[in-house]
C-alpha cells in the first residue's frame, strides 16, 4: 500500500513517530486495513492517532490547531489592542528532551513520504520576505516551524504576542497554502460519542447514495431489522437544533437516534464515518465504548469489509478484552483482509510495539492468553 500523489491514500504498511508529543521513538512494523492498537493508559495509544491526524493533514495549520486546542494545550496570547486570545501552544507538539524540541518526523519505516516538523533559523535564506518582514516588525520574539511532506515546504510562525491579529492569521493561511501536497482525507472519532450535528452532516454526505446501506447494517447490528429508514432534521442546516432520526418498528413516529442509546449511536458514527472518508483514513479512539460485548465481532466484521470495500485504512485503539477478543474472530472470519493488532508498551521511558498476527491473535483469544 503507498500513498498516492494526489492525496488519495492507499494505505501505510508500516509507521514510524519520532519526536512527537509524548513518543521519542516507536516503529509499528506493520499496519493492516484495519489496526488495532492495545496498551495501558498512557503508553501512547491516542498519540499515535494524532500523529497519523497530523500526517493526513500534511501539517497544516488549522490540522494543529484543532489537535492543540482539542487537547486544551494553548498559550494566552494579546493582539494590537491588548485583548486576551487563545492560540495554540505549538511547543506542545514537540516531545521534551532535556529542554530540546527535536525535528517530528512522521511516515512509513521505509521508503515513502515523510512529514518533517522543526525549529528553522528566522532569517534564513528560505523564508519567504513577507515572514521575514512580519518577524523584523514585531516587538516580541517570533519563532518560526518548518513543516514538511515530501518535496513540499511551508513555514509556521507563532508568538506569545500578536501585535496585528489579521495580518498574522494572514500569512498563515497565505503560508499554509505553500504546501502542496493534497491532505489525505481523514476522519477521527473520540472516546465519546458524536454530537447530533455531526452526526447530521455526516448523513448528509450519504443521503440518498449508496453508502446509507452502510450506515442501516450498522443499527441492524444493534437492533436487528426493526429498524427502517433514516433521516436528518432541523429547522437551521448548519444550526444547533439538527439531529438524526430513524423509524423504529412499533413506533408510529421516528424517534431521535441517541434514544435508542450509546450502542446504536456509536456504531452508526463509526459507519459514516466509514462512508465520509473513503480512500482515506479513520481514527477511533477506545473503539469499544457504547459497544457490548456481544457485538464486538459483528461490529468489527462490518469495519473489516467497509474499510476493505471503501479503501479506508483504520487504525483504532482500546484497553478492552472483549474488543480484542472480538478483533480476533472477525479477523479470522475475513481471511483475505489484512487485520493486525499491535501492544503498545513502555519500559525505562520508551515506547515499544509488540505486533500480533492474525494466527497469534485468534490463538490468543482461544487461549485466553492476555494481550491488552
Amino acid at each position: 500500500m503507498d500513498e498516492l500523489a494526489d492525496g488519495r491514500h492507499d494505505g501505510l504498511d508500516s509507521l514510524s513517530i519520532s519526536g512527537f508529543r509524548g513518543i521519542g521513538q516507536l516503529a509499528i512494523p506493520r499496519l493492516g486495513r484495519v489496526t488495532l492498537i492495545a496498551g495501558k493508559n498512557g503508553v501512547g495509544k491516542t498519540t499515535v492517532l494524532d500523529a497519523l491526524r497530523v500526517y493526513a493533514a500534511r501539517g497544516r495549520f488549522d490540522a494543529l490547531r484543532e489537535l492543540l486546542i482539542g487537547r486544551e494545550e494553548w498559550t494566552t496570547m494579546r493582539d494590537e489592542d491588548g485583548d486576551r486570545i487563545n492560540a495554540p501552544a505549538f511547543d506542545r507538539l514537540f516531545h521534551q528532551n532535556n529542554g530540546t524540541r527535536p525535528t517530528i518526523e512522521i511516515g512509513p519505516i521505509e521508503d515513502g513520504p515523510t512529514l518533517k516538523i522543526s525549529d528553522v533559523d528566522n532569517f534564513g535564506p528560505d523564508i519567504p520576505e513577507e515572514l521575514r518582514d512580519f518577524i523584523l516588525e514585531s516587538e516580541e520574539e517570533v519563532k518560526v516551524l518548518s513543516v514538511g511532506f515530501d518535496d513540499a515546504r511551508s513555514f509556521l510562525p507563532w508568538s506569545d504576542v500578536v501585535l496585528d491579529r489579521r495580518r498574522y492569521f494572514r500569512i498563515l493561511r497565505s503560508l499554509n497554502r505553500e504546501i502542496s501536497a493534497a491532505p489525505t482525507r481523514c476522519e477521527s472519532l473520540g472516546p465519546g460519542l458524536l454530537k447530533s450535528t455531526e452526526l447530521a452532516t455526516l448523513w448528509d454526505e450519504v443521503a440518498l447514495t449508496d453508502y446509507e446501506a452502510l450506515a442501516l447494517r450498522a443499527l441492524r447490528l444493534v437492533f436487528g431489522d426493526r429498524v427502517g429508514p433514516v433521516a436528518a432534521i432541523g429547522e437551521d442546516y448548519r444550526g444547533s437544533g439538527r439531529r438524526v432520526i430513524v423509524k423504529v418498528a412499533d413506533h408510529t413516529d421516528p424517534v431521535p437516534l441517541r434514544s435508542l442509546g450509546d450502542g446504536a449511536t456509536r456504531t452508526f458514527g463509526v459507519a459514516l464515518a466509514l462512508a465520509n472518508c473513503r480512500d482515506g483514513i479513520l481514527l477511533i479512539d477506545e473503539a469499544e465504548n457504547g459497544i457490548h460485548y456481544s457485538l464486538q465481532s459483528r461490529f468489527w466484521k462490518m469495519v473489516l469489509r467497509a474499510a476493505e470495500r471503501h479503501n479506508v485504512q483504520v487504525v483504532a485503539t482500546t484497553h478492552s478484552k472483549d474488543c480484542i477478543d472480538g478483533f480476533a474472530v472477525a479477523a479470522a472470519d475475513c481471511p483475505d483482509i489484512s487485520g493486525n493488532l499491535v501492544r503498545l508498551e513502555r519500559r525505562n521511558g520508551k515506547t515499544r510495539a509488540v505486533d500480533y498476527s492474525k494466527e497469534e491473535l485468534e490463538i490468543a483469544a482461544e487461549q485466553n492468553i492476555e494481550v491488552r
